[in-house]
């Protein structure tokens, strides 16, 4: 018996997970476009605002980010113009520099978070409960450090996925315990 490689689900896995990334992204542009930040630029700043002392190495960032260097380095002089991002020269290595959140940066960051995660929590982590969120955050890590390992590069955790650290992010994804209802949209729908 011939099975057509049409049906084949791993091509089912790829198309359902590229359908949902192109829907949270066009769920999350208003937000962003909102606040005046690119889908790069929220998640340049976001990455910053996330990481020990609010930088990081340039070159960790484009790697974190999927970012060439003067990729990285074009969306670094944008953001430092706005005054979101300022640059810190190394003190242990004159070669490098660090992209770092600047006090602006993380006003932006923090008047937009409310807004993005009331969309993560409607349309992607509402609709899953606790163990659902736990095992789904569990599964991305596995992936992501096959796919792309640099991902985590210049974090005190690099590389490293456990099950306590997906415990964790569902915990933080979160706000409070137990399954969480859908939040209803507020504002224009989207």
């Amino acid at each position: 018996m011939n099975v057509n490689p049409l049906d084949d689900p791993r091509l089912t896995a790829m198309g359902l997970l590229a359908e949902v990334h192109a829907g949270l992204i066009a769920r999350m542009q208003p937000v962003l476009s909102a606040s005046g930040l690119s889908d790069i630029d929220f998640e340049t700043v976001l990455r910053l605002g996330r990481s020990p002392g609010q930088r990081l190495r340039m070159t960790d960032l484009a790697a974190q980010t999927g970012l060439s260097t003067s990729g990285v380095t074009r969306v670094v002089d944008r953001l430092e113009r706005d005054g979101l991002v300022e640059r810190v020269a190394c003190s242990s290595d004159r070669r490098a520099s660090y992209a770092a959140l600047t006090d602006a940066g993380r006003e932006r960051l923090e008047a937009v978070l409310p807004l993005h995660l009331r969309d993560i929590e409607s349309c992607f982590t509402g609709l899953l409960s606790d163990d659902e969120l736990t095992a789904f955050l569990a599964t991305l890590r596995k992936i992501r450090d096959v796919v792309r390992p640099c991902a985590t590069a210049g974090t005190a955790t690099a590389g490293a996925a456990t099950a306590g650290a997906a415990a964790a992010g569902a915990a933080t994804a979160r706000t409070g315990g137990g399954p969480h209802k859908q939040v209803p949209p507020q504002g224009p729908p989207r």
